[in-house]
């Protein structure tokens, strides 16, 4: 397993091993104790969730949830190709309004972890692309919240424009982060 930060300390890629041969591969993609101790986190997670992106430029997110109900989320993809987005929403955080951008595909394995505190996304680089993810808590769809995906604040590169991005109507509809900082929806 390799294990390598980020720009944000907190978010970090995890790449498992793989053993392959002429049949294909195996690869341990989770093991709790080889991932707390190679990350030194102690998380428990309690729900996987799987999606299905069918065309490219489709974009989910910025999701997170409110406190006490924040999760944190380990993600990898089962097919295709995606970029990645972890924004940090602390409030009090050095890195506050800063993002992560990380490529994840089927071929590599790697995967990335979005601490709580944490806004998430993903726009798919390839057709029928499959993202899994794990997670800390349920979901509450009470604090359940969006950040808007192309919020200049942000200072995102999304290799998408805004007229050729696949969104849900949570997701186009979804409040600036300044927004969500005066609602009081962000962490401390």
């Amino acid at each position: 397993m390799i294990v390598e930060p980020t720009e944000i300390k907190e978010v970090i890629t995890i790449t498992p091993a793989r053993f392959g041969d002429d049949r294909g591969y195996f690869s341990e993609v989770y093991n709790e104790k080889k991932f707390a101790e190679a990350t030194e986190l102690d998380v428990s997670f309690v729900q996987d969730n799987e999606s299905l992106s069918a065309a490219v430029g489709t974009l989910r997110g910025l999701h997170f949830q409110t406190a006490p109900f924040a999760q944190g989320k380990l993600v990898r993809v089962l097919a295709g190709r995606l970029l990645d987005i972890a924004v940090d929403i602390r409030k009090s955080s050095p890195t506050f309004g800063h993002h992560v951008a990380v490529e994840l595909d089927a071929e590599t394995g790697k995967q990335l972890w979005v601490p709580e505190g944490f806004a998430h996304g993903f726009v798919t680089l390839a057709p029928n692309t499959i993202l899994s993810y794990k997670v800390t808590d349920f979901y509450n769809p009470q604090a359940d919240r969006s950040l808007l995906w192309n919020d200049p604040a942000l200072q995102i590169e999304w290799p998408v424009t805004s007229d050729k991005v696949q969104l849900s109507e949570k997701d186009r509809t979804a409040l600036k982060l300044e927004q969500l900082k005066e609602n009081g929806d962000l962490s401390e």
